[in-house]
């Protein structure tokens, strides 16, 4: 149970002018309590109204095995706990003088039939948007949704409408784990020979993070020759990579840019629990993670097993629904990662005369059969404990910040887990490039040092894969 519900004060008071003071309101559409159960919290000292369609709503995610249902479950206890302390009809206060209300009014048809009918649940929280607008005209009422139709419709009539974005990052400012930096002439060659140079001697550590890595230059012509090194934070001194050395073949594939370089640097280092790798369709995101992973399982013995997955989007979605074994269900949903991996043991063999699929799917299942691979649907993650395993989460733009927890919480000792994927490429309702758990995972915990993170920007798919993404954004 969370902390803030001990924070309740006893009894309930009925909302009027004089309790509700300067107070904004804010009125909650459905999806910010199925996103995060903790926002009935999230607004200090101010009044949150949850229309009685709201509870409705939530009822009907309640026996879902999935995310939703979890956090349905979740809201219902907090309620719960919070109507042992007084009257939601009336509302309750909160030891921050907080007022939680569940909203039973009648007349907010009355309120709202000149504008539209109620006969829509959206429609419904609305009006009750409306009609708390009317009854105090001295406050600030904002509707808070994370559906943005929702945010348009409340706009058309004269309501502020908010998203919902406690925990968000900016995607154009996301950290890209890489920075520009100028040093004197004298450095510069004292770190081409020394290969090392301490960072205090020339710039405050504080403005590099944690296994960032670092273009140095001479002068502020970025355009000119530089030198490539990566930040150590407990030694406060740059370093040249040393687990990734150029031009290295890794399960069969080669680095084809400097950013693919720092990708593998971090990937290969089991110092580094935790590595994000973020960019467009065709940056090499999942080919890399996969190499690595079956570099450090089956050619170096580092880890016992590569755990691959990655969310049937939604994540949780219930899988029963196909033909045959937890396998066969799951196929569909792993099929580039099959395709990837066939990649890489096709250059493993370095035949390119040879292009027997089926040899390949032979030695992909071989793989599997001796425990190597281990290809396991998100939807069973929760509840493991998986110690010295490499496991690789593709697609992770796709997972709300609470599922990238329930995820990193699985990590047993000597475990190192990679997220890779999109921002741009968002299949799940109500999470966008800012609120998703992969941007976030990038963001906050870049200051870290066992968590490492790169942004690949170019394209090595194909031309014509890089064309795509161009004009297609």
């Amino acid at each position: 149970m969370n902390e803030s519900i001990s924070f309740v004060q006893e009894g309930s008071m009925k909302l009027d002018a004089n309790t509700i003071g300067h107070r904004k309101i804010f009125v909650l559409d459905t999806n910010v309590l199925i996103h995060n159960p903790q926002a009935l919290f999230s607004f200090d000292n101010n009044v949150v109204i949850i229309p009685i369609i709201v509870i409705e709503e939530i009822d009907n995610f309640k026996k879902n095995l999935d995310e939703k249902g979890r956090n349905a479950r979740q809201i219902g206890r907090y309620l719960d706990q919070l109507r042992t302390s007084g009257s939601l009809k009336d509302g309750v206060f909160l030891q921050n003088n907080g007022f939680i209300l569940v909203s039973v009014n009648k007349a907010i048809e009355n309120e709202t039939k000149d504008i539209f009918s109620l006969n829509l649940n959206d429609n419904y929280i609305i009006g009750t948007a409306v009609y708390f607008t009317k009854q105090f005209p001295a406050n600030k009422v904002i509707l808070i949704s994370k559906d943005a139709n929702v945010r348009i419709k409340a706009d058309a009539i004269g309501l502020n409408a908010e998203n919902y974005e406690d925990k968000t990052v900016v995607l154009d400012e996301l950290y890209s784990g890489i920075r520009a930096i100028t040093v004197s002439e004298e450095i510069w060659e004292d770190y081409s020979i020394n290969k090392i140079i301490t960072v205090s001697h020339f710039m405050n550590q504080e403005e590099l993070f944690p296994q960032q890595f670092v273009r140095i230059f001479k002068t502020q012509d970025f355009t000119r020759e530089y030198l490539v090194g990566r930040y150590s934070a407990e030694q406060q001194s740059i370093y040249p990579l040393k687990n990734y050395i150029k031009n290295t073949e890794i399960f069969g594939i080669k680095a084809r840019n400097e950013e693919q370089e720092f990708a593998l640097e971090l990937l290969l280092d089991p110092k580094v629990k935790m590595v994000t790798l973020i960019g467009k369709a065709g940056t090499g995101k999942t080919l890399l993670a996969i190499a690595s992973g079956l570099h450090q399982v089956w050619t170096k013995g580092v880890y016992k097993r590569l755990v691959v997955s990655r969310p049937i989007s939604p994540m949780g979605k219930d899988i029963g629904f196909l033909p045959g074994s937890k396998a066969d269900k799951f196929n569909p949903w792993m099929q580039p990662i099959y395709d990837n991996m066939e990649v890489l043991l096709h250059l493993q063999e370095n035949k390119p005369e040879q292009r027997n699929t089926s040899k390949k799917g032979n030695k992909i299942n071989e793989f599997l059969d001796m425990g190597l691979i281990e290809l396991e649907p998100l939807t069973y993650i929760r509840g493991r404990s998986l110690p010295k395993q490499f496991m690789i989460i593709d697609e992770a733009q796709n997972l709300t910040p609470h599922e990238v927890k329930t995820i990193i919480t699985r990590a047993g000792e000597g475990t190192k887990i990679v997220f890779t994927g999109d921002p741009h490429q968002i299949d799940t309702p109500y999470l966008d490039s800012l609120s998703n758990g992969l941007t976030m995972s990038a963001e906050k915990m870049k200051s870290e040092s066992m968590v490492g993170h790169i942004t690949l920007e170019k394209g090595e798919r194909s031309k014509l894969s890089d064309l795509a993404a161009k004009y297609f954004g």
